[in-house]
């Protein structure tokens, strides 16, 4: 499961930080018109979208890892959303409410998937 899903996020990641660059997509740093991106957070996409490849190409117990830990990451980013709801976040990636909640719902997901997977034998 974490693998499968693993190769999923990694493909919406890459795609969705890609996007953040496309100026029909992105106007005034309004990814959608609704989530605020800017460089900094369009580069944190793109390189966790390849993370979340590379250890689903490591197998299922290093994406299910992977999962885990960056599903603690984005919880942390989403308390520092409420934080600073309408500001950068570290003073480097920007921020608005519906990026903070969309990084609620992917912390949920993430340690979900990360924590729900069954464990793999090592046969």
């Amino acid at each position: 499961m974490a693998k499968t899903f693993g190769m999923l996020f990694g493909i919406v990641f890459l795609a969705v930080g890609i996007l953040g660059f496309v100026p029909g997509v992105t106007k005034d740093e309004m990814l959608l018109g609704i989530f605020h991106v800017n460089t900094m957070h369009s580069v944190v996409h793109i390189v966790s979208g390849a993370i979340f490849l590379f250890a689903s190409m490591a197998g299922a117990a290093a994406a299910s890892l992977w999962f885990k830990i960056f599903g603690l990451v984005y919880a942390v980013v989403a308390v520092l959303g409420f934080m600073n709801p309408n500001g950068p976040l570290l003073g480097m990636m920007s921020n608005n409410p519906a990026t903070t909640w969309l990084h609620v719902a992917l912390a949920a997901a993430m340690l979900l998937i990360g924590f729900a997977s069954p464990k793999q034998s090592a046969a």
